[in-house]
């Protein structure tokens, strides 16, 4: 097995104010983290400079979301070339809930993956099945349409970490079991080695997210094919020191 560094991205979503996110980004910079573990920190488009200025350089920026074009008439919307001119190094892409609330087709979501590797930024790219395909049992053929699309729009996969995030456990509190989440990031491995390479298949980071916390992220993150988290409400809280130092 190839050494993968554990990833643990915390995607802030639509939460917080300068007042607190200033107070997370100050628990974060005395917290002591886990030399050996990548951590990201994904905050709203609009604190994306202030969390860049106020983060210790050992934690990265991402954004949320990005479009697919350099720059135009795109009312709302922000470009790669935009997140870099902050500083971030990150974007989210193809968050469940960009495809389930706002209607983000597969297609569009590839077209982003593909431009904003062009331009550097390194691609947290989310796949996950809704409750209903898990219960029919079509698990596998969802989150493989979902690679699929996202492997065709990458060139090198050293910029590419996956995030698999089961709809059903995204804020519900639910999570998938350790066992359940290994059972498809192996899958989801071997669909790599079949699909692309055995090279990407070993380096390529598979994370997991949905409903992680302080309690449940060190046996996930035992599981050999769980190489981290993308972590939603958690990420708010000082607990997230615990879940970044799950492997130390």
């Amino acid at each position: 097995m190839a050494l993968r560094k554990f990833f643990v991205g915390g995607n802030w979503k639509m939460n917080g104010n300068k007042e607190s996110l200033g107070e997370l980004i100050s628990t974060l910079n005395t917290a002591s983290l886990h030399d050996e573990t990548e951590v990201v920190c994904a905050a709203p488009s609009i604190y994306l400079d202030f969390a860049r200025s106020n983060l210790d350089p050992r934690i990265s920026v991402a954004a949320q979301n990005c479009y697919k074009v350099a720059k135009g008439a795109f009312t709302g919307e922000i470009s790669p070339a935009m997140i870099r001119d902050c500083g971030a190094d990150w974007v989210i892409l193809g968050h469940s809930e960009r495809r389930h609330v706002f209607g983000e087709s597969d297609e569009l979501i590839g077209q982003k993956v593909a431009h904003a590797l062009e331009n550097d930024l390194g691609v947290i790219a989310c796949i996950g099945e809704k409750l209903e395909e898990r219960e029919a049992g079509t698990t596998e053929e969802v989150v493989y349409a979902q690679t699929q699309v996202i492997a065709e729009n990458v060139k090198d996969w050293g910029n590419v970490v996956l995030a698999y995030e089961p709809v059903w456990a995204i804020g519900t509190g639910k999570t998938a079991t350790p066992e359940q989440a290994q059972e498809v990031h192996e899958k989801l491995r071997a669909w790599l080695r079949a699909n692309v390479s055995d090279d990407v298949a070993d380096s390529v980071r598979i994370i997991y997210g949905g409903s992680v916390t302080g309690a449940n992220c060190r046996e996930l993150a035992s599981q050999g094919d769980v190489d981290g988290f993308l972590v939603g409400g958690a990420s708010l809280k000082p607990e997230f020191v615990d879940i970044i130092n799950a492997r130390a």
